[in-house]
């Protein structure tokens, strides 16, 4: 009875957020919200394979900090065919479902500084809104700001990967992200903008940020990201929902799909080691870059 009553309070905001997200995924899927947008035809095999893909991208959000719109956006763009414009924003709506559920499994289990995520993740929704007008200005150089961005992000990958790998000595891990306010909040209104201008994408210079600039525990980190990102994806995913690029029930079940394997990825963090961490992402981060500098050559990648 006791461990019945104790599950129920610990994952109680985790339930009845699916609660809820089911419900508005039927009454969408019958407002034919999707058709709406142009997405595809939502078939039963097809909301099955929305929440397959959804719980292996929370599963890897909730390990290494990041949104799983990686995972997501090819999944339902090359497999499912819904268009380049409408992937990217179902996604970004979806990643609002993987930090919430990431942050919150994050936080019961002491990996997260709650102070330094208010600074950074609040300096992060102005400088999202700043990104988003810059953005604007600079539509006709993203592919440009993409290639710098892509090979910025090469060094503190391959240094990750290294690390990883055992070429460097692991650091002591603590409870808390060093630094200061002003620190914080300088960093969170940089990423913000970076996610205004290339979208989530930018968001993934958290992870190495708060490792190398801020010399920030691991385990601390990666659950800090996550919950980082909860604004900054609630306001990228407005943006999308609101020009009309958002299929919403498909939003929605691949949401069900990354809060399960988001608490998952929370719940087993602490098997790996710091440092396998930091190769898991260092791969993942190196992933996203050659990705970003292929984009400016006119090569996609997955």
């Amino acid at each position: 009875m006791n461990e019945s009553a104790g599950f129920w309070q610990k994952y109680k905001p985790i339930i009845i957020l699916l609660a809820i997200i089911a419900i508005s995924a039927v009454w969408t899927y019958y407002s034919g919200g999707d058709a709406q947008s142009g997405a595809p035809e939502l078939t039963l095999m097809r909301a099955i394979l929305l929440v397959v893909v959804g719980f292996i991208a929370g599963i890897l959000g909730g390990l290494i900090g990041t949104g799983g719109c990686s995972i997501m956006l090819p999944a339902i763009h090359f497999w499912m065919g819904y268009s380049a414009p409408l992937a990217i924003g179902t996604t970004i709506f979806a990643v609002i479902f993987t930090a919430i559920s990431g942050g919150y499994g994050h936080l019961v289990r002491g990996n997260l500084d709650k102070k330094a995520v208010l600074w950074i993740g609040g300096a992060g929704i102005v400088g999202v809104i700043f990104g988003s007008w810059l953005f604007t200005q600079l539509v006709e150089h993203i592919n440009l700001l993409e290639l710098i961005l892509g090979l910025a992000f090469l060094l503190p990958a391959i240094r990750m990967i290294w690390e990883g790998a055992g070429r460097a000595k692991p650091r002591q891990e603590g409870n808390t992200i060093p630094g200061n306010k002003s620190y914080w909040a300088v960093f969170g209104f940089l990423i913000g903008i970076l996610t205004g201008i290339v979208g989530l994408g930018g968001g993934y210079a958290l992870v190495p940020g708060l490792i190398y600039l801020f010399g920030a525990p691991v385990y601390i980190t990666m659950g800090s990201s996550l919950a980082v990102m909860i604004p900054l994806a609630a306001v990228a995913g407005s943006i999308k929902l609101y020009q009309g690029f958002v299929a919403l029930t498909t939003a929605l079940i691949l949401g069900a799909g990354t809060i399960v394997g988001a608490q998952l990825g929370a719940a087993v963090i602490k098997r790996f080691k710091p440092n396998t961490l930091k190769l898991i992402f260092g791969l993942y981060f190196l992933y996203v870059s050659v990705k970003f500098i292929a984009a400016y050559f006119g090569i996609a990648i997955w």
